[in-house]
């Protein structure tokens, strides 16, 4: 537990001098010329060096054994939390373990396990939908293409990114909400149109790193920068982002908006995270993940 009363940042973050934040934001503004694509793709690579050294636990916050188990809690966590999906997918798998399980289990049954997550009824219809078809089409076993993904009931261009990266070891850039926020607060790319974000910022790396910088803008976007009052003042790439100063600016302001384990009192959980804990494990020991 820190022994100050004044919020501070966690210690490994790394620290930018404010002037010089302010000072190369200010520059981009002035100029008014817009970044040429080489002096993008050095920063948009350093940025995700700097997020590496940030969040090197970074993994899907969805947990899972297999790829049945990550498509089937994607789908589940449309509006909803991860969290929350994390407390219901152990009762689900346990009870019907594989695709075959679930397209035959019984609906009722399936809604009552799913309740909690909101919009039950539509969920259990979309799980059990999806379980079919892989079971009809794929002899019940998740295929693991993205033309195939995209064919099952509820499953999008971003949830098969996810499950293709995470599951299969397949690069790609899932771009949910906190993904595109980002994307455009770097300046990486000015659509909203989640494909057309998936097309610029793939530009701007090596497949290989897709996934990682996925799972890392995630993390960023979650603890860091908020849509709303994003903790600039503690960010670790404030001197690379044009967007310096959406939020407060001031160190001790902007700690007290870190969430997740950055958050003020959680010093402990973040310490067990950087010591290579799991999710899972910290689970077990009864650490609250949620922010």
């Amino acid at each position: 537990m820190a022994s100050s009363s004044v919020p501070r940042p966690p210690a490994h973050l790394r620290v930018v001098d404010p002037a010089k934040a302010r000072a190369g934001a200010a520059r981009r503004r002035r100029t008014g010329r817009p970044e040429s694509p080489l002096a993008r793709k050095r920063r948009a690579r350093r940025i995700n060096a700097v997020l590496a050294g940030t969040y090197p636990y970074a993994v899907a916050e969805l947990d899972f054994e297999n790829p049945y188990q990550l498509l089937v809690a994607t789908v589940l966590s449309a509006q909803t939390t991860d969290v929350r999906v994390n407390s219901v997918t152990p009762h689900l798998f346990a009870a019907y373990p594989t695709p075959r399980a679930l397209a035959e289990a019984d609906e009722a049954q399936v809604q009552e396990v799913v309740r909690s997550l909101g919009f039950y009824r539509a969920k259990t219809r979309s799980i059990q939908t999806l379980a079919q078809k892989i079971v009809d089409e794929y002899d019940g076993v998740v295929p693991g293409r993205l033309e195939d993904l995209v064919t099952l009931p509820g499953v999008g261009r971003k949830t098969a990114n996810v499950v293709l990266g995470n599951a299969f070891g397949v690069p790609g850039i899932t771009v949910d909400t906190h993904f595109g926020r980002l994307a455009r607060r770097f300046e990486w790319t000015e659509e909203e149109d989640p494909v057309k974000v998936e097309r610029d910022v793939a530009a701007l790396f090596e497949p290989k790193d897709w996934t990682d910088l996925s799972q890392r803008l995630v993390y960023h976007g979650r603890r860091i920068c908020h849509s709303q009052r994003p903790a600039c003042g503690v960010c670790p790439v404030a001197d690379l982002c044009p967007s310096y100063g959406t939020g407060p600016t001031d160190a001790a302001e902007a700690a007290a908006l870190l969430k997740y384990e950055f958050a003020p009192g959680r010093e402990e959980l973040l310490d067990a995270y950087l010591a290579g804990r799991t999710r899972a494990q910290l689970r077990a020991d009864g650490w609250p993940l949620s922010s």
